[in-house]
C-alpha cells in the first residue's frame, strides 16, 4: 500500500494545509502565475504576501516569489480563514477510550469543516479542546441537527468504523417534533425516492423506484404536539425531513420544508427539533455490541414556550 505523503506544514487550528497538485501540463512562468489564474477568489496581493512571509511551502521548504513553475510538483499552504459566528453551546462527551470519541453535537455546529463553518465545527473544536490533531468522523450529522456523532481517535482504525457507516451497519434512530396528526396512522414505514442535486439547497421527493426508507413511530402526544422516533433504513440527504414533510407533520424550525426560511448565521433561536438520539453496532474491533444513548433533550418538548420565544 503506498504510503500518504506528510505535508511539510503542520496543523494550524486543528486543520491540515491545504495540497494543490501542479498540473503536469503547465506553461505558467511561475508558480506564482500559477496561482493567480488557479484561486481567482484570492486576491493576487495576497499570495505575494503570503509568498514573500514563506506561507507557500513545496517539500524543499518556502517558496520563493519567483519561484519557476514545476510540472507535476506540489505545494502547500493554510487557506485564510473566513470570519465566524461563535456557537455558544458545548459539546458533551458521551464516551472516550483510545479507539473512539462519542458526543453529543449542539444544534447550529457542523461536524466537518465546510463554506463558511471552519473553526466553528465539532471536529476542530475537538482537535483543539481534547489535543487530538488525528480525531476524524466516522460519519456526519447536518449542521442544524444535534445528537450524537461518533469521532474516530485511533487513525489505525479509522477505516473500520467509517466502513461501518458506509455499509450501514449501524442502527440510528432518532427523536423529532411535530405537530400531532391523531389521523395520521403510525407506526408506518416511508419509502420514496430522493433526489439532491448539486448547489441546490433541498432535496426532492420524485418519482421512480424508492431509494429512501424510515419507519416513523408515535412515541406521546401533549394537545397540539407530539414525540416521534424515526428510523432511517437508508442516509439519504434530509430524508428525515422529507418524510415528516410529505406525511404533513413538518418538523419543528425546519427551515427547509416545507418552505425555506432566510434564517441569519446568528440567528440561534427555535432550533431544528431533530435529535440523533441512539447508535447502535457491533464493535468491528472487539466484536462486541455497543450502544450510546443520548444526553439531551429537544427542547419545544421539555420546554415549548422557551423554545417558541417570546411573545408567544
Amino acid at each position: 500500500m503506498r504510503r500518504r505523503q506528510q505535508p511539510p506544514l503542520g496543523k494550524r487550528h486543528g486543520l491540515d494545509p491545504a495540497r494543490l497538485r501542479l498540473p503536469e501540463d503547465g506553461v505558467w512562468p511561475t508558480i506564482r502565475d500559477h496561482l493567480v489564474e488557479r484561486l481567482p477568489r484570492v486576491p493576487a496581493e495576497r499570495i505575494d504576501q503570503m509568498l514573500a512571509e514563506g506561507a507557500i511551502v513545496d517539500l524543499e521548504g518556502p517558496i520563493a516569489p519567483d519561484a519557476p513553475y514545476v510540472p507535476g510538483g506540489a505545494i502547500w499552504f493554510h487557506r485564510d480563514l473566513p470570519v465566524e459566528t461563535e456557537v455558544p453551546f458545548p459539546i458533551t462527551i458521551v464516551h472516550r477510550d483510545e479507539d473512539l470519541l462519542v458526543v453529543d453535537k449542539p444544534h447550529f455546529l457542523s461536524t466537518i469543516p465546510r463554506g463558511r463553518h471552519i473553526l466553528q465545527t465539532a471536529l476542530v473544536r475537538l482537535r483543539r479542546e481534547l489535543d487530538l490533531p488525528d480525531l476524524i468522523p466516522a460519519h456526519r450529522l447536518d449542521r442544524t441537527t444535534a445528537g450524537l456523532v461518533l469521532f474516530v481517535v485511533n487513525p489505525a482504525r479509522r477505516g473500520a468504523y467509517q466502513t461501518m457507516f458506509q455499509k450501514r451497519r449501524v442502527q440510528k434512530e432518532y427523536e423529532a417534533i411535530a405537530r400531532y396528526d391523531p389521523d395520521l396512522e403510525l407506526p408506518r414505514t416511508v419509502r420514496s425516492r430522493i433526489v439532491k442535486e448539486r448547489n441546490v439547497l433541498r432535496a426532492f421527493e420524485v418519482d421512480g423506484e424508492p431509494n429512501a426508507e424510515t419507519r416513523i413511530e408515535l412515541l406521546e402526544h401533549r394537545g397540539e404536539s407530539a414525540r416521534y422516533r424515526l428510523i432511517p433504513h437508508t442516509g439519504r440527504t434530509h430524508q428525515l425531513r422529507l418524510h415528516m414533510n410529505g406525511l404533513g407533520i413538518p418538523i419543528l424550525g425546519d427551515d427547509f420544508y416545507p418552505e425555506i426560511t432566510d434564517r441569519p448565521i446568528d440567528d440561534f433561536t427555535r432550533p431544528l427539533q431533530l435529535l440523533a438520539a441512539t447508535l447502535r453496532f457491533i464493535d468491528p474491533i472487539s466484536r462486541e455490541p455497543r450502544t450510546f444513548h443520548t444526553t439531551r433533550t429537544l427542547q419545544a418538548w421539555t420546554d415549548p414556550e422557551g423554545w417558541a420565544g417570546p411573545g408567544t
